[in-house]
This record gives structure tokens, sequence and C-alpha cells, in this order.
């Protein structure tokens, strides 16, 4: 009888041992998929953050974005919603087929030198990007707008990148 007590006792305590192992398995691999779940979205929020900060830096140096610069404007009775516009348009209309842009102290060598790319920077300074389809080049501008809202470019700085 007492065999048979202690063999039951055995079997119990044996079965109450895998319960235990299986329940702590099956905890344990949940934990270990939350953790991995956390772990992605950590990432994730890591790289957004990332390119949050990046795009920030891009964008500081933002006409749009530039209290101080609006500000100046309004200060001279210049309407700014849609200046920036008005001066890209103004900057892309000195293109011409057969011309260089005057804005472009370069002359083109494999056909005329057109503005392609610009960013406003504050109130008073533009950089815009150049080619004649060989050669390219960055510009550096100056503007200020006239009482009747034209805008007035000068070209201070350029340069041309060496073709290789």
């Amino acid at each position: 009888m007492r065999s048979k007590i202690l063999m039951y006792l055995f079997i119990f305590a044996l079965l109450f041992c895998i319960f235990i192992y299986v329940n702590d398995k099956r905890i344990l691999d949940a934990k270990e998929q939350k953790i991995e779940q956390l772990e992605d979205k950590l990432s994730e929020l890591e790289l957004d953050q990332v390119q949050t900060s990046e795009s920030t830096q891009e964008d500081y140096f933002n006409l749009l974005d530039n209290e101080d610069a609006i500000t100046y404007f309004q200060n001279n009775g210049v309407e700014t919603e849609g200046l920036v516009a008005k001066l890209e348009d103004a900057i892309i209309s000195k293109n011409s087929a057969s011309n260089d842009n005057p804005l472009v102290p370069h002359a083109g060598m494999e056909g005329s030198m057109r503005i392609n790319k610009i960013k406003v920077l504050n109130h008073k300074w533009i950089i815009a990007d150049f080619t004649d389809g060989a050669y390219w080049g960055e510009v550096f501008l100056t503007y200020s707008i006239q009482e009747d809202g034209t805008p007035v470019f000068n070209t201070e700085k350029s340069f041309l990148y060496p073709k290789y």
C-alpha cells in the first residue's frame, strides 16, 4: 500500500512538473513575441524620428517656415501668399530655348543654360540649379521686391561643376 501511495505521489509530481513546464513555456513564448513586437515598433519609431529630424533640418532654410522673413514682407506691404511660386515663375520665365538665362553667369557650352530647380531660402536669398544638358552648376541669387510687386534678382556667386 505504501509503495502504491509513493507511486501515485511520484506520478502526480511528474504530471505537475510537466504542467508547470508547459505553462511556463507558453508564458515565455508569449513574452518573447511581445518583446519582438516592441523591438520592431521601437526601430520603426527611431527610423521615423531620424526621417523627421532630417526633413526638419531640410526645411530649416525655407521662406514659408521662416517667421522673420514673413514678418519682413508683411511690414513692407508685400503679399506673402504665393510669393515663392511668383519668384520661381519669374526666374524660370527667364529661360529661353535659344539664349542663356541672364541670371546664370556661365555661357552654355552644349546648349543654352537654363535654371531647373529653385530654393527660396529667406526674404533675401535664393539658390538655384542650372544646366545646359552636359554641364551643370548652382547659382546664389539675392532678390528684392519692388513696390509694384515685381522681383529684382542679382547674381552673387555661382559655380560650375567639372565634367568628368
